[in-house]
């Protein structure tokens, strides 16, 4: 039952977010629907937000016009990026149209003005560089990012039946939008990843001998009762140590955590000598998509590899280049002496 004011009881818990019953409710709604887990904490981050913006006034007395207050405040006071306000009016429109079905209508808050930068990419011999400085494991992991076009948790949470070493591909299930993808698989990388496999297996099997394995995706836990037992569900690169599902509460194995990966990265970046640049583990997949360009492949091919809906989220790499992808010149690269 909503009630009619908002009494938070705040604790922090393993997904991330301020346990409430109202709270409750809503994360309960994200996954009846299937959402991600990142879906649901950042959902449950802007409403959150939204609610103490508003002196913790329950969202079943408040409206478009808090909603427009709130939208506005981020633009004009917090001065986020336009991608973080599409984000909050995300959150609140399912707050309000999917959990407590009612309609906002027409907002017409005031939009961000800071607009994204432009991607930071690294040169091919910059990549090498960090590659060196890398543990073998992590060594994979970036070079699958850069490689592969592939996202940071798009390559964490790959499984064993994702890699096909015949046709040297990757397919990205669930990827950003809900999406499945496929992508192209480096010869270079095929060894080391056949190693990794081995070993995540080995893992798997120790596992299963106390009934634990692997953390399965929605309700396949229930629907193949014994697929953590099934090489083809296993994590490439599975963590450390044992977890609860943040869903069914099972004990069992999840993939390694992205802070790991980023952690390691900073460590070789600083190695390698790379002051000059802020580089993450997103830089690799702008990298990638970057240096296909460069090398002349279209860019209808390298939108389909990174996943994008719409080809002028490909074209910003474009910028990049410092050049159009139809090959545009500097007229003064044309000046005979």
């Amino acid at each position: 039952e909503i009630v009619s004011t908002f009494r938070p009881k705040l604790y922090w818990i393993s997904t991330g977010i301020y346990e409430e019953p109202f709270l409750e409710m809503v994360r309960g709604e994200v996954r009846l629907r299937g959402y991600s887990i990142r879906t649901e904490k950042t959902y449950l981050f802007w409403i959150y937000r939204f609610i103490l913006f508003h002196g913790k006034k329950h969202p079943s007395n408040m409206g478009a016009p808090e909603v427009k207050a709130f939208l506005t405040w981020l633009a004009t006071k917090k001065d986020v990026a336009v991608n973080t306000q599409k984000v909050a009016l995300n959150s609140l429109v399912f707050l309000y149209h999917k959990v407590l079905k009612a309609d906002l209508g027409e907002l017409d808050f005031k939009l961000a003005t800071k607009q994204r930068h432009l991607p930071t990419t690294l040169t091919k011999r910059e990549v090498g560089l960090i590659l060196q400085h890398l543990p073998g494991r992590d060594r994979l992991i970036i070079s699958l990012l850069y490689g592969s076009g592939l996202r940071v948790t798009e390559c964490l949470r790959l499984r064993v039946q994702d890699v096909c070493f015949d046709r040297l591909s990757l397919t990205v299930r669930d990827g950003k939008g809900n999406k499945d993808r496929q992508t192209l698989l480096s010869a270079s990388v095929v060894s080391a990843l056949q190693q990794q496999i081995e070993a995540a297996l080995t893992i798997q099997e120790e596992d299963n001998t106390g009934g634990i394995g692997p953390s399965m995706p929605g309700a396949l836990g229930k629907k193949y009762p014994s697929g953590y037992r099934t090489p083809a569900w296993m994590f490439i690169f599975p963590s450390s140590g044992l977890c609860q599902h943040p869903s069914t509460g099972v004990t069992c194995r999840h993939h390694v955590h992205e802070s790991v990966i980023r952690k390691s990265l900073q460590r070789a970046v600083r190695a390698a000598g790379i002051g000059n640049k802020r580089v993450n583990c997103h830089t690799f997949r702008h990298s990638f998509a970057t240096h296909l360009l460069e090398s002349g492949y279209d860019i209808r091919s390298v939108q389909e590899l990174l996943g994008h809906n719409d080809v002028k989220t490909t074209q910003i790499y474009t910028h990049v280049l410092g050049q159009h992808y139809a090959g545009t010149r500097s007229p003064l690269d044309t000046l005979v002496d």
